[in-house]
């Protein structure tokens, strides 16, 4: 079929044929949730032994092959790589001419827009971004999480619909994200998402240094609850000592810190500085007692910076 057959995306049959490049945690469990609405996942790729694992238990029944086989195979196709990798897949495809006219050519990056695929759209591919703010576990509870999961959607106006309409077949939110803010959108994600992981898992090994035993039956409820007040009220959930101005406390953390796990002291005052700032903006934290607290973090950053220079370089 030349371009000039090509249905309007809009009207294609509600049952197409999905392929997936780069059998990570995510592109399998887009192609199960898009099967669950009825299209049907026809090729994969993957190379490692995890892809391959992934995608039997994911994809069971779909054929792995070369991603040249993946987008002949395909009506869509999912390019789920790495960041740094989509831009020169997504060249390398144009220029072997494994592009079709007509074929919807969905990646799933945060960071790019549709620019990224201007290449296959010059070789007649129909361009979408569609990145869903999801952490993925490469296992069937993805599937379940995408319910009601946002998707970052950036795609030309006159493909909109058909990006929205395959984010709702996922169970998905489509939220539209201007083609200069996909950086700036990613940032946040990244901030709240990946930082929050390495958050946690400092202060688990903290807890297990402290002689707590279950630091995970500990934590649970407590950032449970923390995740909920913040998202409800911003910063008026602020609390703990640097929010109340307890610079004696904030000072007996950055010493304990700076004895116990010093590549942890950076981090901290960096978020407290933070958290005092918010906390000033909103009158939670009295002037009065912020002096003194500002004291004792621009003192341990000070202490701390010693700490990071000789050790910041060798991590």
């Amino acid at each position: 079929m030349n371009a000039s057959q090509q249905p309007d995306p809009r009207e294609r049959p509600a049952r197409l044929t999905v392929g997936v490049v780069g059998a990570g945690r995510v592109g399998p469990a887009l192609a199960a949730s898009l099967q669950l609405a009825g299209h049907r996942p026809v090729a994969a790729s993957g190379v490692s032994d995890t892809s391959v694992r992934r995608a039997a238990l994911m994809l069971p029944d779909v054929p792995l092959v070369p991603v040249a086989e993946v987008l002949e195979r395909a009506d869509l196709v999912l390019l789920t790589v790495p960041d740094d990798a989509l831009p020169g897949l997504v060249e390398g495809l144009a220029e072997t001419g494994a592009v079709r006219p007509g074929q919807l050519l969905v990646h799933t990056s945060g960071r790019y827009g549709t620019k990224v695929l201007e290449p296959a759209l010059r070789a007649g591919a129909l361009p979408l971004a569609l990145h869903p703010a999801m952490t993925f576990t490469g296992t069937p509870v993805d599937v379940q999480r995408l319910a009601g999961c946002s998707f970052g959607v950036t795609a030309p106006e006159e493909l909109r619909l058909a990006a929205e309409a395959l984010v709702i077949e996922m169970g998905g939110e489509p939220e539209w994200i201007a083609e200069e803010n996909r950086p700036l959108y990613h940032a946040a994600l990244a901030l709240g998402a990946n930082h929050l992981v390495t958050l946690v898992a400092e202060s688990m090994d903290l807890l297990r240094d402290a002689g707590v035993t279950a630091p995970d039956r500990m934590l649970g409820p407590l950032l449970g609850a923390a995740l909920d007040n913040a998202l409800r009220s911003g910063d008026a959930a602020l609390t703990g000592p640097v929010a109340r101005g307890d610079a004696g406390t904030v000072a007996a953390h950055v010493a304990e810190l700076r004895k116990h796990a010093p590549q942890t002291v950076a981090g901290y005052l960096a978020m407290a500085r933070a958290t005092a700032d918010r906390a000033l903006a909103h009158g939670l934290l009295k002037p009065e007692l912020a002096e003194d607290l500002l004291g004792v973090l621009a003192n341990g950053a000070g202490g701390a910076g010693g700490v990071s220079g000789t050790e910041g370089g060798t991590r």
